[in-house]
């Protein structure tokens, strides 16, 4: 099996060597004119000074968990921690790296060949750097801690609560170092997300409600004194939070698998079901050597698309067809991984214990039903969110009457939308805990992910292809250049909308696996699992939990709010006092935008990026692990609703005004009021789609995983014990 692991060694090395050669690759295309170069290298300071100031305060948060870590639980889980905010940090910074060197480059593409499908190659080959790095980093820090603390260390060994921390409570070791690595992925998650997507909407909707709405000028237009802070957003939200984002969610699907293993080893030494530690552990090897394959998988993929020699004019096409090489790689190669690893145990063995019921075949089955769960969740999103199908359409339509239809349209599409993928994930659920129990609904999340790096490719194309487009805009090229990378813009916009969905439905998943591992953390073995949700104290933890998400929400949508009207305020200001601006005969101060921008998302990202860990840990010790578990449940019901709803909703908003801007409704052009309709629209959705939507996954597995890393402790010392021993 030492030769096996090493697969997970080589499948990381090899998906950071192809990142390293696109980014190469990249780099040494043309840049195009001097002004293209200008503008491109503006938005690449803003990012990089943007991410600077935010990896400050994150590794400041990080560095004081981390000592907590040490006090209440173990050192390992804290170095962990440490392990996984670097691998996570450092793919969200090359990823956003990578994009601020391509966007120049595929405006310059489109410049220069006119065609949709080389200049597809390129963004997608930047996207590819991000998509890459999330899969090889964190693969390779998982191998480490791995190699490291589990078989350097003999935790992967230890199978009992054997380590004794400094306050005298007993911890599995290798258990609680998986969960401090996967707490440190979620930190830098929160971090990039939260701060990104206050940055990147609060100076979107800046630019749209006084350029757009007010001045009628074009999006991206060089007049405008938001236009590069929107496009430094595009990086530091929608590509370096996107990265950590769904690295995060890889970890944790693989992570929340491992732990469920050790738990139910217990569980099974208790019943007398006869699971041995040969079986343990390879549990614990099957996630690690299935995503090892996945990530081979996907460098197949992406390469698929990169050396393909013709192209075509459909750039979905292309994409779905590189994202189909690699989902259908890992589900056939996922079947001979199982048959390897779990081949030579007793089947009545497997179903007694684990509740295997198909034998060996069983968690590749479960992890199938994942990711044919992912893509389906995937197509769901797809047709709500793009102009080809007729829900966005007839949004489209409904601005012809104005912005309040076209608001009420939107939120009727988004709140429809949000059945059909939890009937998918609700199906998933079942399915794959009938053929491999619990331990299959864990693969099946990981399964959802086992081709990150594709989808996450994908998902990165988008926002390189919006930046190009504003670089073509901003430079005064040729409207054929800018109506290329509007069509890339566009197909961005629905995968984006699909790899959110990827990502709250194996946030969900997971964190119903580590739900189950914090039952197992404070309950005996012997005893039945089972979370009452009519004895009050869990139900009251349920309906507190079900509103958390609302509350995260409005804390972020306010803090966009506020960001935003900043913006708008200082980009009045400059088209009043400097009226040579809209004549073009003065030149915007940009510097102070991004400013705004800046100073806004890192003041107001500090209270939603620490709520998901204060909360959990402040109910813990004031009521105990029931009404934690009740806030699980009720936090994870709620988020996912309104995650699937806000990226559907957003998207259609975003694509309606995109399809109104094609002339795709005689009569009702750009620049016409119905356009205006769609601008509001779009803009109420910029919020909904690229901040809060994408922050509730995060959300929901930072509660999961911070429950599961402190209960041992509040199950013991809370205040509510405290006070029923007293009276």
């Amino acid at each position: 099996m030492s030769l096996i692991i090493l697969l997970a060694l080589f499948a990381s090395i090899l998906a950071l060597s192809f990142a390293v050669f696109n980014y190469i690759t990249v780099k040494r295309m043309p840049e195009g004119n001097e002004k293209m170069r200008e503008i491109a290298g503006a938005i690449r300071i803003g990012a990089n000074a943007f991410i600077s100031y935010e990896y400050k305060i994150l590794y400041l948060t990080v560095a004081f968990v981390a000592v907590v870590l040490v006090v209440l639980t173990t050192w390992h889980a804290a170095v962990a921690l440490v392990i996984g905010s670097l691998m996570s940090g450092l793919a969200g910074l090359v990823g956003m790296k990578a994009a601020t060197y391509t966007n120049v480059r595929v405006t310059n593409k489109a410049n220069e060949s006119r065609s949709i499908g080389e200049t597809v190659k390129v963004a997608y080959r930047g996207g590819s750097v991000m998509g890459l790095s999330v899969g090889g980093f964190a693969l390779l820090g998982l191998f480490i801690i791995y190699m490291v603390f589990g078989v350097g260390m003999g935790q992967a060994a230890e199978t009992e609560a054997s380590f004794t921390n400094f306050i005298g409570l007993h911890f599995n070791p290798f258990t609680m170092t998986l969960s401090g690595y996967a707490l440190g992925c979620s930190l830098v998650a929160m971090f990039n997300r939260v701060g990104g997507g206050i940055y990147t909407k609060a100076a979107d909707m800046g630019a749209d409600l006084v350029g757009k709405t007010e001045a009628h000028i074009p999006e991206d237009d060089p007049r405008n004194p938001a236009t590069i802070a929107d496009n430094v957003g595009d990086n530091v939200g929608d590509i370096a939070g996107l990265g950590s984002d769904l690295l995060e969610s890889y970890v944790g699907s693989i992570a929340s698998g491992i732990i469920l293993a050790y738990h139910m080893f217990s569980k099974s030494l208790a019943e007398g079901t006869g699971m041995t530690t040969e079986l343990l552990n390879r549990l614990i090897l099957f996630p690690m050597i299935f995503v090892a394959i996945g990530l081979i998988a996907c460098v197949v993929g992406i390469a698929s698309l990169l050396f393909k020699k013709k192209m075509t004019d459909d750039p979905h096409k292309d994409l779905n067809a590189s994202t189909y090489v690699a989902s259908g790689i890992t589900i056939v190669a996922g079947f001979l991984v199982s048959l390897v690893v779990f081949s030579g145990f007793d089947r009545a063995l497997l179903s007694q214990s684990l509740g295997f019921n198909l034998g060996f075949v069983s968690p590749w089955l479960a992890s199938a039903i994942g990711v044919v769960s992912g893509v389906v969740i995937g197509m769901i999103a797809e047709f709500y969110t793009s102009a080809e199908f007729s829900p966005t359409i007839r949004l489209a339509n409904a601005s012809i009457e104005g912005a309040a239809l076209t608001i009420t349209q939107g939120l009727a599409l988004g709140m429809k939308s949000a059945m059909a993928p939890v009937v998918v994930l609700g199906a998933g659920i079942l399915l794959s805990h009938q053929v491999a129990g619990m331990y299959g609904v864990s693969m099946a999340a990981m399964g959802m992910l086992s081709f990150v790096a594709a989808t996450v490719s994908v998902d990165s194309y988008g926002p390189i292809s919006d930046n190009a487009g504003g670089i073509a805009e901003m430079a005064g090229l040729d409207p054929a250049v800018r109506r290329i990378t509007d069509t890339l813009d566009s197909v961005g916009n629905t995968t984006a909308a699909i790899g959110k969905g990827f990502a709250i439905g194996s946030g969900a998943l997971a964190a119903l696996a580590l739900m189950i591992s914090y039952l197992y953390s404070y309950n005996d073995f012997s005893t039945s699992l089972v979370l009452n949700i009519i004895e009050p104290m869990t139900l009251a933890g349920a309906i507190i939990g079900g509103a958390l998400p609302y509350l995260f929400s409005g804390i972020l949508i306010d803090a966009v709010a506020k960001a935003a009207r900043k913006m708008v305020d200082e980009v009045r200001r400059q088209f009043r006092e400097i009226p040579g601006i809209l004549t073009g005969q003065d030149k915007p101060d940009y510097k102070t935008c991004i400013e705004i921008s800046t100073k806004g998302a890192i003041s107001e990202m500090k209270i939603p990026s620490l709520l998901a860990v204060v909360v959990p840990v402040a109910c813990g010790f004031l009521l105990g692990p029931r009404f934690v578990g009740g806030l699980i449940i009720g936090s994870t019901i709620s988020a996912i609703m309104i995650a699937i709803f806000s990226g559907n909703a957003g998207g259609a908003w975003d694509n309606g005004k995109k399809y109104i801007e094609t002339g795709a409704i005689p009569g009702h052009e750009k620049g016409s009021p119905t356009h205006d309709a769609a601008i509001v629209g779009d803009t109420v959705g910029d919020p909904l789609k690229d901040t809060v939507g994408p922050c509730l996954d995060i959300f929901i597995k930072m509660i999961a995983t911070v429950s599961l890393v402190t209960v041992a402790v509040f199950a013991k010392h809370n205040l509510l014990d405290w006070l029923s021993s007293i009276f």
